[in-house]
């Protein structure tokens, strides 16, 4: 039972066939091709605006090189302190933007607010010695499993934007925070302010793809070149249209997030019957995060379950010293009864 991450599993049978069909014969290379071409329609369509769209093979890319058309290099983007560009990346953002600071903020259940945001506004106060309040980056879903809901983007645009600041939005797992909310890619995105968007892929059932997607298309002026450098251009280039046209064709893209939705919900019901187990966030997207005895977690660990120890300071006060603060990540792939099986070596282990 593997419940590590979303990587772990392998790529959807559609996408591994779409790539199948683009193997046979030839096609220009370099982006040239009519897969990556159409991938700008079909993303246009879905989020129902013209929109700029550039595909690449990793999440890291996606928001470095995204970061890097909304910030200039003495800028500063805000995120939480735990979102993946500001501790996951090996100061990828810094590097693509030219040395952009990365501030990161304390916000509950892994979401920052516009409080937060304008506090930490409030100490830039050294003119040309700060760096410059340039974007402010969301993760959705966060790195806890919550979404921010269409009204807490468009609060946090409010506030930033008559600032001249951008929004940029880290959607690894952008699909199954739609699922988590039932609003659509639109609302989610540009109709609540949101200038470009990191389209996550891989996690939800392709073999490396990502997308930069550009709603305040000017900012995609010289993005090309920024691909180009940043080493993200791919020569055979319809191996990655071709997969997101099969991820996002009859809605693929969210009925696997439905479908790993579904069974972090189960999950979460299975450990709340445990009484010596508690879940402090709300599950709404694909990730279970856990408080369990630390002996629990040593014998699931020992007895071939897969999943982690979370950072304990996600969850602030309120976890002890045997304890531990664990996350389970469901995928489209997670196999039903794995579930169950996990509530039984739970129960058996827990004697």
């Amino acid at each position: 039972m593997n419940f590590a991450s979303d990587n772990v599993y392998g790529v959807h049978p559609c996408i591994l066939a779409a790539l199948g069909e683009a193997n046979a014969g030839t096609a220009p290379s370099y982006a040239g091709d009519n897969y990556s071409i159409k991938c700008e329609s079909e993303l246009s369509q879905i989020f129902e605006k013209e929109v700029r769209v550039f595909l690449v093979t990793t999440g890291t890319a996606a928001n470095g090189l995204a970061l890097s058309a909304l910030t200039p290099s003495y800028g500063a983007v805000i995120c939480h302190a735990e979102a993946h560009i500001a501790v996951d990346e090996c100061n990828s953002p810094e590097m693509f933007t030219g040395g952009a600071k990365i501030l990161g903020l304390h916000g509950k259940a892994g979401k920052i607010t516009p409080d937060l945001i304008a506090k930490s506004l409030k100490g830039f106060i050294r003119g040309e010695h700060d760096p410059k309040p340039a974007a402010v980056s969301l993760t959705n879903a966060t790195e806890l499993g919550t979404v921010y809901a269409p009204s807490e983007v468009k609060a946090i645009t409010d506030l930033i934007k008559p600032r001249g600041m951008k929004l940029h939005m880290d959607g690894a797992r952008f699909a199954n925070a739609l699922a988590g909310l039932g609003v659509t890619p639109a609302e989610l995105t540009w109709k609540s302010g949101v200038d470009a968007l990191s389209f996550g892929a891989t996690k939800n059932g392709a073999m490396m793809l990502e997308a930069v997607v550009f709603f305040d298309t000017k900012l995609a002026d010289d993005f090309v070149y920024r691909r180009m450098r940043g080493g993200q251009l791919v020569s055979k280039s319809r191996y990655l249209g071709a997969q997101m046209l099969a991820y996002l064709k009859d809605g693929l893209w969210l009925e696997n997030a439905k479908t790993a939705n579904g069974l972090a919900r189960q999950l979460a019901e299975g450990l709340r019957r445990f009484n010596h187990i508690r879940i402090p966030n709300p599950v709404q997207a694909n990730e279970v995060f856990a408080v369990m005895p630390r002996i629990l977690y040593e014998r699931l660990q020992s007895s071939g379950v897969k999943f982690y120890d979370w950072m304990p300071d996600s969850l602030g006060d309120g976890i002890s010293d045997d304890e531990i603060f664990a996350r389970f990540v469901l995928s489209f792939a997670t196999p039903a009864g794995d579930v169950d099986g996990l509530m039984k070596r739970v129960k058996e282990l827990s004697v």
